[in-house]
């Protein structure tokens, strides 16, 4: 295939349309030539339909197939590395894209380069754990963020199940867990996906949810409690790889916490034990005790 039948695919968009005459004029060739190159593409099963009359022109199904990848050996093999990572994480959304990837695009490679890659992935992997996700829900919710449109869904709380309605942010995945940021009235909460069941798009839409980028970028308001936490020479080194608690320096931890953050915060140094001390303040360090004492009851009833 030429470059100007490629240029003509990644041109091409469901959401406009062109005239044979002003393709030929951006390309610089005449209409026939044009003509000739469309059926071309046709005739590859490029989904390209016409609309007739004097408003009418070339068009592409919304639905459509994109133009193949044209990737070095060198980007193939990192292309296959990324799939064999994203193979690790459940519930990816438009998930059928690695299936695709995998089979269909590997089978048009060269032997050789088929050969190499196999060869690879013998000798790579990516060890992960992540959670069980009842229902796979991450496309949903990003084509209901994307649309800005309200979700219903059952929620297993602390309390038990709920029923939620909130209009999605976006996911983001930490930890082998997806989350969803959620407006919810004038507050945004966070979710764990696979504690989520049932979800249905609503019709109620909401301009002003922001975006998850627009979200993470945005300063927190809450009031704020400054919070120390001492840590061991392996909690500290520990604390390295964690997102929360990573910027220790000199074996300590200091931040401005909002107290609504503390039940998350006790629960998270509940798993150092003993390789991390709240210093301040007594709220979040009487938390951590009470969970470390319920920890205790079960082997100390057992005894």
């Amino acid at each position: 295939m030429n470059q100007r039948r490629l240029m003509i695919m990644r041109l091409l968009d469901a959401r406009k349309k062109f005239t044979a005459r002003e393709l030929a004029e951006r390309f610089d060739v005449s209409v026939r030539t044009i003509q000739r190159d469309l059926d071309y593409l046709q005739q590859l099963g490029f989904p390209l339909y016409t609309e007739v009359g004097a408003n009418g022109g070339y068009r592409v199904l919304p639905n459509r197939i994109l133009p193949p990848l044209q990737l070095t050996e060198h980007e193939a093999f990192g292309l296959f590395m990324m799939m064999e990572y994203l193979q690790q994480v459940p519930d990816f959304p438009y998930g059928s894209i690695r299936d695709q990837l995998s089979d269909h695009y590997f089978s048009s490679l060269p032997s050789d380069v088929q050969d190499r890659i196999t060869g690879m992935s013998q000798h790579i992997a990516f060890l992960q754990n992540h959670s069980e996700q009842p229902e796979a829900l991450t496309t949903q919710i990003i084509d209901a963020a994307m649309e800005k449109k309200q979700i219903k869904f059952t929620y297993a709380s602390r309390s038990g199940l709920k029923d939620v309605e909130a209009y999605p942010i976006g996911i983001y995945y930490e930890h082998g867990y997806w989350y969803m940021p959620a407006q919810k009235r004038e507050r945004v909460l966070l979710y764990r996906l696979d504690r989520m069941q049932r979800l249905v798009i609503l019709h109620h839409t909401n301009t002003s949810v922001p975006t998850l980028k627009e979200w993470l970028a945005s300063t927190d308001d809450r009031e704020k409690t400054e919070v120390t936490v001492r840590f061991t020479d392996f909690g500290a080194r520990l604390a390295q790889s964690d997102v929360v608690f990573k910027l220790v320096k000199d074996h300590e931890w200091r931040g401005s916490v909002p107290p609504e953050e503390f039940p998350f915060m006790a629960r998270r140094l509940l798993a150092y034990g003993p390789e991390a001390e709240v210093v301040q303040p007594t709220e979040l360090r009487e938390l951590v005790g009470e969970l470390l004492e319920s920890s205790l009851a079960p082997y100390r009833q057992g005894g």
